[in-house]
């Protein structure tokens, strides 16, 4: 069955791909976009993933954005940052452990927004899936939580170093809780830094994206930047718009509403593609309003894969990767999320998405 399906999808990539093209400018064709940088292959969200990424030649690099208790903006998966840091382990911080009620559901543990920066960086990050990703255990300890002016600082140092634009693509994260519950607006912070750091027009190599709707409708008023709207397929609304529903707004009609303060949209790939492979019209829909499409998250192991596309059955098998990504080329979308840029950028310019 599984090779059956490998068959199928390379005909219906054949189909679709005549002369493919590739990007070598950060905006043109498909964009590969490191997902919290090259996080398949060191700890996410780390000035050292980040960096591998770029040198890999992502065209974007993705950080998570939270918040300091002092209004510092940095890069962590989540504001609970005992899965990406040794803060569990540390004894001056076990009195800061607690639980919060966010975006409906009850979290216990330690939070960004209840340390200083001076604080997280005492800190040190970790590998978040260890079970799946052992080998990136042996970064452990190295490296420290990077803010978002820091990781500015990378991307227009490797730019001078390789002559070539490199894309910033943030995440915020949770910032309706942050505003309602903690009084922390990390959308107007984010403006402020990226005025500083001069990214201000829609030409400039920046998405701003968020899975909530208010904070990228506020965006809309604040900055010239291009926006996305993520798009979830297990959660049922946006946390800030309990009303609405994604699988509603992935619709024609949800997507003109998108257009109206987005630039683009970031659905995960099951939006995109039919079980056996096929394009849905997603992505027609969304480019006939104008709107890129970027779906999430490439990954090679097999847990991570359509079932279909799994090689075996040990969780951390690498699967077919390539056959993946061919079908999303062969959809026609702009753009991918991967945790694994090499392999993507490398997929992208030879043209052959067999396994």
């Amino acid at each position: 069955m599984v090779r059956s399906f490998f068959l199928g999808a390379l005909t219906l990539i054949g189909a679709a791909m005549t002369t493919p093209a590739f990007a070598q400018d950060v905006d043109n064709d498909l964009l590969i976009i490191a997902h919290r940088g090259a996080s398949g292959e060191r700890p996410e969200h780390t000035l050292a993933a980040y960096e591998r990424a770029i040198d890999q030649g992502a065209d974007y690099v993705e950080p998570d954005l939270v918040v300091s208790k002092d209004g510092v903006l940095i890069s962590r998966h989540e504001n609970e940052i005992s899965g990406t840091t040794d803060v569990e382990s540390r004894d001056e911080f076990a009195d800061r452990r607690r639980s919060k009620t966010i975006d409906g559901q009850l979290i216990a543990g330690w939070f960004a927004e209840d340390f200083t920066l001076a604080e997280l960086r005492t800190l040190r990050a970790k590998e978040r899936l260890p079970h799946i990703r052992p080998e990136n255990s042996r970064f452990d300890g190295l490296y420290q939580v990077p803010t978002f002016e820091e990781i500015v600082a990378l991307v227009k140092a490797k730019e001078a170093e390789l002559g070539k634009r490199i894309g910033l693509y943030p995440e915020l994260k949770h910032p309706n809780f942050l505003l309602q519950d903690e009084g922390i607006d990390s959308v107007d912070l984010l403006v402020r830094a990226l005025k500083k750091a001069g990214y201000t027009k829609a030409s400039d190599p920046i998405f701003i994206q968020c899975f909530e709707v208010g904070p990228l409708q506020r965006l809309d008023q604040l900055t010239d930047v291009r926006l996305v709207q993520l798009i979830h397929p297990e959660h049922e609304s946006p946390a800030d718009e309990p009303s609405m529903r994604y699988v509603e707004m992935a619709t024609p009609t949800g997507l003109a509403e998108i257009a109206r303060y987005a630039d683009g949209v970031g659905p995960h790939f099951s939006f995109v593609l039919n079980d056996d492979g096929s394009a849905k019209p997603f992505v027609a829909d969304a480019h006939a309003l104008d709107l890129k499409v970027h779906p999430w998250t490439l990954r090679r192991e097999n847990t991570f894969m359509p079932s279909a596309l799994r090689t075996n059955d040990n969780p951390r098998g690498v699967g077919a990767l390539p056959i993946l990504m061919g079908l999303l080329v062969a959809a026609d979308v702009d753009g991918i999320f991967t945790d694994h840029p090499g392999a993507a950028v490398i997929l992208r310019e030879s043209g052959s998405y067999e396994p």
